[in-house]
């Protein structure tokens, strides 16, 4: 794959808007509160459009093949979610289990909210196979990742406060699922299952929204940056480092090791490398629970994905060369 192409289509230009974005946030023109909103936008309407559309227009076929990415998009994320957060709990000394926990939601999460379609269309091309991608992937880290944080978390904070009153286990998981973003491709893959003819004039309905999901998120991101506090520690060295090393190399392993198809594999690797996930920042801001920290390591990553995107994509093409699972 020409990495210059990947940098010129698909770096540059989240660069751009981002730093838009930040400047917009520098400036007073948009608020933390505004990022707010916009995030509202891209996660209850226009990504669950870009995924329903998307997902709809597969056929039973490109389903049964996914089955592997699944696998490995799950076993991954979550083994590198559980590593975070027992790394950031038991190696600082300092660190509560909800710090932890928001560890575990932030640098053991790719933002593939924000950041999928803008990333991995320009690179693969617009396709049900990337939107599958996105939507697995989504699906990991929203109906699965976040449940999991956030009974990490409240089982600390009941610790540290024996008085409290406890939330049901199931609360977060039932929470997630009833976010758009969750049921929307869950409905789309029952609907290619089921086998109903997606009309085709129906499309363009869903894809005037679904297009605002990336240019979107992308400003909405910079403008959160601008708004949150960054400096330098060596727990947000770590967690970047984590993210962007640890992650991408477990999913490329995993893969390899199941002989997932090539295309889906460098697509899911370029997935796992993209920054932490915002939704982390924002849970981390709710419960007043290790903010900085968060915050720091996200806004590195961010920075860091410049070069380990192109990073990793010629590392895939390199062990698919190696080891060809045709």
């Amino acid at each position: 794959m020409n990495l210059t192409h990947v940098i010129l289509y698909a770096i540059v230009p989240i660069i751009v808007v981002m730093l838009a974005g930040y400047i917009s946030g520098k400036r007073g023109i948009f608020s933390g509160a505004d990022s707010k909103k916009f995030n509202k936008v891209v996660l209850d309407y226009a990504l669950p459009a870009a995924l329903f559309v998307s997902i709809v227009q597969a056929s039973r076929e490109d389903l049964i093949k996914d089955i592997k990415l699944t696998i490995v998009s799950t076993v991954g994320i979550m083994v590198c979610f559980m590593i975070v957060y027992f790394i950031f709990k038991y190696c600082f000394k300092k660190n509560t289990g909800a710090d932890a926990a928001v560890s575990a939601l932030i640098s053991g999460s790719p933002t593939i909210g924000f950041l999928g379609f803008a990333v991995l269309e320009p690179i693969f091309g617009t396709s049900p196979a990337v939107a599958l991608v996105v939507a697995i992937v989504g699906i990991v880290v929203n109906a699965i990742g976040i449940p999991v944080g956030l009974s990490l978390m409240n089982a600390s904070l009941a610790e540290q406060n024996p008085g409290a009153k406890k939330e049901s286990a199931w609360k977060p998981v039932l929470h997630a699922l009833e976010q758009p973003v969750a049921w929307a491709p869950i409905l789309a893959v029952i609907w290619v299952v089921v086998g109903i003819p997606w009309p085709a004039y129906l499309s363009p309905s869903f894809n005037l929204i679904a297009k605002a999901n990336a240019s979107m998120a992308v400003f909405s991101a910079g403008i959160t940056l601008a708004s949150i506090k960054f400096s330098i520690n060596w727990q947000a060295i770590l967690g970047s480092i984590l993210k962007m090393v640890m992650m991408p190399a477990v999913v490329l392993i995993l893969g390899m090791v199941f002989h997932m198809d090539p295309l889906n594999l460098k697509m899911l690797v370029v997935a796992a490398a993209l920054p932490p996930a915002f939704s982390g920042i924002i849970i981390a801001d709710e419960y007043n629970t290790y903010v900085a920290t968060g915050t720091s390591s996200l806004t590195l990553s961010v920075i860091l994905f410049i070069a380990f995107c192109p990073l990793w994509i010629w590392a895939t093409d390199v062990c698919l060369h190696a080891f060809p699972m045709a």
